[in-house]
Parts: structure tokens; C-alpha cells; sequence
């Protein structure tokens, strides 16, 4: 049986291994998507906070490209190596509770889950916080067996980092507080001075957001109120619930969405009393995805939101098929083995697509395909034009949304400091970097993914020239040379003021005195 363990321990960490190895192979297979060449320019203007999330990525970013250069993979490697972290400490939660046979099989599903290896592979906040959850859940399981004060402490450094990427991190104090107060063995554990010392910990990590939101309207925050409709009419609608529910299907493919469903429904324990460490890996997942599941019914919900609520859970349905302490009904071997091959039959493909379409799917609903090809040929058109120019009329580069802007930040060769003309899009951290003061009175080359946006250069300009339509084209097995996109190169001329956002209506909970 000893011999087993080892085994299944070596089989962990070289599956951890290999899919590391995989997923640095393919980074730097295929260019940066608009939000990661957003993140990586937060690098470049360090800060405590920003606009849209904390400053985890950033900060990350900037010392990963710092050691490693100004490339794909340099801006993604922090978020592959957290997902291999993540992947790290669900193995070890596995092991403690069950087996490191339990682990193996962790392991190698989660290697196989898109929603996972989406966070991985393109540089977002949330390749960065699943490990912080997943850490801070270890911990978090051996202090509460323990008592021990370190393990405590260890639990809030993470919550800590967590809330310093991601603000989902907050949900992770409900879900271990309603865990401490419904297992009965843990309840005197909220008297005791160490878990409150853990929340201190974690709470003076977050202080640097908390300093750069006083300074800046609560900026960040009332975005996050934004995203989660409080500006929507209404209360509640079903419009979005569906949409809700189907990503998750997708992101976590339909067994494993549905396994997740299977241990989280009441009834299907076995008749003896769950077990504690059971009753934790539930708590720690269930809330999560019952809080999105509510905000959807008021709300449009990304599908990655939930991600951290499927950790613990992931653990549980592992130790489904190879544990006898999991006190739930065991569903036939099979499904596991069919869990695992529609998961990776699923997710095996989209990575092949980053590199090479394999797909028959249209260019049109294939995402890769418009927010990954072209942006280097755009960044050498725009290059050569700013090349071209009088360096007397100290041009600028720019782009009407944020996403154009950052491509060109990070392709163009100079890499030079680009402007985001927020004016019509939506409030963002370039209305930070950049004021009318620094622009008016300048010439400017900029990017436009529609050729009437002309009309809105117009407004801030005093002329605007089309200078040439680029025309982004793949190469597919399926349909042969086929068009991407079109990217209209503009030069602008006398800009005359109105970079910041303006907000449609002064009510917008996203409106400071910046924009206003």
C-alpha cells in the first residue's frame, strides 16, 4: 500500500510537471489579447491600485518582464506558474485528507479543465488569485485540525495576496466563517486569538489598495459595484442565468460541472455522518458559486467569476473514485474515466487553435483568432508611419479603446507610451496616465476597429486623414486564406482636448471628479 502512495505521489508531480512545461511551450506561441498588453502596461506605470483590479498582475508583470525581457512569455509566466501552484496545493489538500491517490487524480483533471488553463495561459488576475484561494484553503484545513498558529497565519498571508490580485478573494472569509460555524468541532475555533491574528495579517497585506482608493474616489471599487449591476434597472431577470450556466458547462465540461452538482446536492452522503474534512470541502466551494449564481439573476456574470468555488469541490469528486473516506455514494468508475476524457477532448483543441486553426469554426466566433493574430503587423504599419513623422511634431499613438492602444504599446518596436481617447468608451486607467494638458496641440497616429469611429476623432481633432485599411487575414485548413479583421491607420492632427471619459449620465456609479 506504501508503495502505491509513492508511486501515485511521483505520478503527481510529473503530471504537475508536464503541464507546466506545456503551457510555457505554448505562451510564447501566440501574441498577447488586448487585456493581457492592458496588464502588462499597468507594469509600466507601477502603482498601489488601479482602475479595473488590484495591482497583483502589474507588479508580477513587471518583475517577470524585468528579469526575463519584453516578450509573450515573460508576461505570462507569473500566471502559469500560479496555476501550478494552484494545481500544488489542491494535490497536497488531497493528500492530507485522503490519499495521494486522491491527488493524482486532482491532478490530472484539473490539467484538463479550460477554465483553468484559460488563467493560465492568458495573463489575468485570476491565474494569480486561484493559487492565493487554493493556499489559503490548505492552510486554513490544517489549522482547523490543528490549532496551530502559524497555519493561521499562513491561512491570512494568502487571503491577504488573494485580496491584493482579485476581489473575489473576499468571499473567501463567508465560506470559511459559515465552515467554522456549521462543522460542530470547529466552532470554539472562533474564540481563539490566532484566526483573528490570520484576518489582521490579511487585511494589512490589503492596505495598499486601500490607500490608493482613498486617493483616487474609491475608483476601484465603484467599478466593482458596476460590474455587478448596480447601476441595472431592475432587480431581478432570468436573462442572464442561462448564459450563466452554460459557460459553466463549458469552462468546466459537462461532467465535471456535473459531478460538482452531485456531491453539492443534499442526500448523497452515505448513512453515516459526514465527515469534517468532507463538510470543509464543501463549504469552501458551495458558497461561492451560489453568490455568483444570485448575481446572475440581477446580472450579466463572466464565467470565470466563480473559479475558486470549484477548487475544494474538484478535491471532493477526486476523492470520489479513489477514497473510501469521502462518504458519498461512489458513481460508477466509468464516469470518471469519461469525466476525464470529455475534459480534455474539450480543452486539447482550443489550446491546439492558439497556435494553429485546427477548428472548422468561422473566423467570426473564433475568439482566439481576433484577439490573438495581427497585432504585430499592426505594430510595424504604425511604427513605420511614427517613423516617417517630423519628430518635431512630437506625435503620440493612439487608440479609441483601451484594448488598440495596448497592442500598440507592446508591438509597435519602440514600445512606446500610447493613449487610450476614452471619451466614448468606458472609464479606465489611462484616464490616470494622461490629461488634455499633455496632448492638446499634438499630432497623433492612431487605431480604429470601425472607419466611421472618423466622426468621433473629429470631435477632438482639428483634421483627421485615413492613411490605409490593414487587412488581418489566417490561413485556415478548413476555408483557406480568410479575413480577420480590418484595422483603419489614421493621422490626427491639433488635438484639441478630451481624452477622459466622459460619463453619458452623471449618476453612473462610475463617475469621479476626475471624469466629471
Amino acid at each position: 500500500m506504501l508503495n502505491k502512495e509513492v508511486n501515485y505521489l511521483k505520478a503527481t508531480w510529473i503530471v504537475l510537471l508536464f503541464g507546466l512545461a506545456i503551457r510555457i511551450f505554448l505562451s510564447g506561441h501566440f501574441l498577447l489579447t488586448p487585456d493581457e498588453t492592458y496588464y502588462w502596461q499597468w507594469s509600466r506605470y507601477l502603482d498601489l491600485g488601479y482602475q479595473d483590479h488590484p495591482p497583483m498582475i502589474a507588479w508580477t508583470i513587471w518583475l517577470s518582464t524585468y528579469l526575463f525581457g519584453q516578450n509573450e512569455l515573460a508576461v505570462r509566466l507569473p500566471t502559469i506558474i500560479g496555476i501550478t501552484g494552484t494545481f500544488f496545493y489542491m494535490a497536497l489538500l488531497a493528500a492530507r485528507m485522503f490519499s495521494w491517490h486522491t491527488a493524482f487524480h486532482v491532478v490530472l483533471l484539473c490539467q484538463g479543465i479550460l477554465l483553468f488553463n484559460g488563467a493560465a495561459l492568458i495573463a489575468t488576475p485570476d491565474g494569480l488569485f486561484l493559487p492565493c484561494w487554493a493556499g489559503a484553503s490548505f492552510h486554513a484545513a490544517q489549522a482547523l485540525k490543528g490549532e496551530r498558529s502559524g497555519q493561521w497565519l499562513a491561512t491570512g498571508f494568502w487571503f491577504g495576496i488573494g485580496l491584493l490580485s482579485k476581489y473575489t478573494m473576499l468571499l473567501f472569509l463567508p465560506s470559511l466563517f459559515l465552515c467554522i460555524l456549521c462543522i460542530k468541532p470547529y466552532r470554539l475555533r472562533l474564540f481563539r486569538v490566532a484566526p483573528w491574528g490570520g484576518l489582521v495579517l490579511g487585511m494589512c497585506l490589503f492596505t495598499p489598495v486601500l490607500l490608493w482608493n482613498s486617493n483616487n474616489e474609491w475608483a476601484t471599487f465603484r467599478h466593482v459595484f458596476y460590474m455587478g449591476g448596480i447601476d441595472s434597472i431592475g432587480f431581478f431577470t432570468i436573462r442572464y442565468v442561462g448564459d450563466f450556466l452554460a459557460e459553466q458547462f463549458a469552462l468546466l465540461s459537462p461532467l465535471v460541472f456535473c459531478l460538482i452538482l452531485f456531491i453539492w446536492r443534499p442526500g448523497t452522503s452515505n448513512r453515516h455522518p459526514i465527515s469534517a474534512d468532507v463538510q470543509f470541502l464543501i463549504w469552501m466551494s458551495l458558497p461561492t458559486f451560489l453568490v455568483f449564481l444570485l448575481i446572475s439573476l440581477h446580472s450579466r456574470v463572466y464565467g470565470n467569476w466563480p473559479a475558486a468555488g470549484y477548487l475544494t469541490a474538484i478535491v471532493l469528486i477526486a476523492s470520489l473514485y479513489s477514497s473510501t473516506r469521502s462518504n458519498f455514494k461512489e458513481p460508477p468508475k466509468r464516469i470518471w474515466k469519461l469525466t476525464v476524457f470529455t475534459a480534455y477532448l474539450i480543452t486539447l483543441p482550443i489550446l491546439v487553435q492558439l497556435i494553429y486553426p485546427i477548428l472548422p469554426v468561422p473566423v467570426k466566433y473564433d475568439r482566439t483568432a481576433n484577439e490573438t493574430i495581427g497585432w504585430d503587423d499592426l505594430g510595424k504599419s504604425v511604427g513605420e508611419i511614427i517613423t516617417s513623422m517630423n519628430d518635431s511634431e512630437n506625435p503620440f499613438i493612439f487608440g479609441i479603446r483601451y484594448q488598440n492602444a495596448s497592442e500598440l504599446a507592446f508591438y509597435v518596436p519602440s514600445q512606446p507610451r500610447t493613449v487610450s481617447i476614452n471619451q466614448w468608451s468606458r472609464p479606465n486607467i489611462y484616464d490616470y496616465w494622461f490629461d488634455d494638458s499633455i496632448l492638446v496641440d499634438r499630432d497623433g497616429v492612431g487605431v480604429l476597429d470601425v472607419k466611421n469611429d472618423i466622426k468621433f476623432l473629429k470631435q477632438v481633432f482639428a483634421r483627421v486623414d485615413l492613411v490605409s485599411e490593414l487587412h488581418i487575414y489566417r490561413m485556415s485548413p478548413w476555408r483557406g486564406r480568410e479575413l480577420v479583421k480590418t484595422l483603419y491607420i489614421v493621422k490626427a492632427y491639433g488635438f484639441k482636448g478630451g481624452q477622459r471619459w466622459k460619463p453619458r449620465d452623471v449618476n453612473d456609479v462610475r463617475a469621479t471628479k476626475r471624469q466629471t
